[in-house]
């Protein structure tokens, strides 16, 4: 007995999850552990599972993530664009519903290089007149 699985890749910075999402009760395992291990805040939890509460018709699924790189903010949002890719390649008039809030946006800034004779970036060293 196969059953579906729907994957979605999401990226933010240098985090990079894949989701994979199949019918079930709603278990979720991040890296093989569980999901709360994982992300402790319930603010972050609740930003990962925003795309389920904006779909209308969205069922249980039981969820394997794997993340690589980032920290957990950048984290966060690269599974829960890959959860919205997921929920899409399933169905694609979700898309009208995800789209607008912005949850389809890869956010692609990334820290700028630093360059020579500078501090950071932009950052110089004070000037002195004299």
């Amino acid at each position: 007995m196969t059953t579906k699985e729907y994957i979605g890749t999401g990226r933010r910075k240098t985090a990079v999850s894949s989701v994979r999402m199949r019918p079930g009760t709603g278990k979720v395992k991040v890296n093989n552990r569980s999901f709360e291990t994982y992300f402790p805040l319930a603010i972050q939890r609740d930003n990962i599972l925003a795309p389920f509460k904006k779909v209308s018709d969205a069922k249980k699924y039981d969820m394997i993530i794997r993340i690589k790189g980032g920290g957990t903010e950048a984290q966060v949002i690269a599974t829960r664009l890959g959860i919205s890719r997921a929920l899409i390649s399933e169905d694609e008039t979700r898309k009208v519903e995800l789209k607008p809030i912005g949850f389809l946006t890869r956010d692609s800034r990334r820290k700028e290089r630093k360059k020579y004779g500078l501090r950071k970036a932009r950052k110089r060293s004070q000037f002195s007149k004299r």
